[in-house]
């Protein structure tokens, strides 16, 4: 069971992370695209904007696909701790801890399960089991 419950996290948060850097990197889902989320990263202070907007979108798809699978688990909860880290600084730490009000309690819960997963391991339904891929 332990497995399946892993096998779970890693889909629901890989998937989301996955599709939330298609909004970034390709406009989907209601996203920006790199010309509207670099112009909103300009505003903030991210510069050249639309480079890093693709930076990002690219960065959060891989992130997202690699947790999802469950390979490379530990790069893969760097590319989702890093960029969260970098929105409480940037956009959600002025805002308070709760998600209503655009604080930080998603990003922070994000950081956990990913850095929860990365240090207990993707599971043994994962590629990295598959392979017997081990980090610690």
């Amino acid at each position: 069971m332990e497995a399946i419950g892993l096998l779970i996290i890693r889909v629901i948060v890989g998937l989301y992370f996955a599709a939330h850097g298609t909004q970034k990197a390709f406009g989907w889902f209601g996203g920006g695209g790199p010309a509207g989320t670099g112009a909103f990263f300009e505003q903030i202070g991210i510069k050249p904007g639309k480079p890093m907007a693709l930076l990002a979108g690219f960065g959060e798809l891989v992130g997202g696909i690699l947790f999802l699978l469950g390979f490379l688990t530990p790069l893969a909860a760097l590319f989702i701790i890093v960029p969260m880290i970098i929105a409480i600084v940037t956009v959600h730490g002025k805002n308070g801890l709760f998600s209503d009000k655009g604080g930080i309690e998603y990003n922070v819960v994000l950081i956990a399960v990913a850095l929860g997963i990365a240090l207990a391991g993707a599971g043994s339904i994962s590629l990295d089991a598959l392979y017997d891929i081990k980090f610690w």
